[in-house]
């Protein structure tokens, strides 16, 4: 088991989807719940980041609200990683279906405490929303936000970063599952083949 957390977010705004995203009914299962049962067989512990627990209490996580009123996920990690007992987090989204539980591992294993964060790379991008960022981060990730900087890719390019080369991640992942996300309705029915009931 890895000794450092991981960490869902699940803050995101619904804008062009009518329900909590990670709720949606996929072949296996609400996506947050498939995804919990996949970080749990790499991570001791689970953090939720949401600024509505009322929806996720049944899940038995622990939660963190935003610290800093400026949306993102960026404002997500930073809050995770100004809890007191956390030194670093494995970071995915809670709108990611198909998270592959063998490159979490990878990634996580081939960290180590000399970077700032470990990123996948793929399509020849790197892939901020699935891989490790560490505590040395929090002043600049504050300061960043103070300004409204929120862009994870554009703040990573100042970062000391591990890239996981894209040919290693095509051999655990070769069509980047673990990188695609759900934004709309269509999203979600080509990626999963899913139905959602509003009832």
């Amino acid at each position: 088991m890895q000794r450092m957390d991981a960490l869902i977010l699940a803050g995101g705004e619904n804008k062009r989807i009518p329900l909590l995203k990670g709720f949606l009914e996929t072949r296996d299962g609400k996506i947050l719940e498939v995804s919990i049962r996949r970080l749990r067989k790499v991570f001791k512990r689970i953090i939720l980041s949401t600024n509505s627990p009322e929806h996720y209490y049944y899940l038995g996580l622990p939660m963190v609200g935003d610290t800093i009123q400026v949306r993102g996920p960026m404002t997500g990690i930073f809050s995770a990683l100004s809890l007191p007992d956390v030194s670093e987090v494995f970071v995915t989204a809670c709108d990611m279906p198909d998270i592959n539980g063998i490159l979490i591992r990878y990634i996580a294993d081939r960290w180590t405490c000399e970077y700032d964060a470990a990123v996948p790379v793929f399509n020849n991008e790197p892939q901020p929303l699935f891989g490790v960022y560490a505590r040395s981060l929090v002043r600049e990730m504050e300061e960043a936000l103070h300004h409204e900087k929120r862009s994870l890719w554009r703040f990573l390019r100042d970062c000391n970063v591990l890239y996981i080369q894209e040919a290693d991640v095509r051999k655990i992942d070769p069509d980047g599952r673990s990188f695609v996300n759900i934004n709309t309705m269509l999203d979600f029915e080509k990626e999963t083949g899913g139905k959602t009931c509003l009832v």
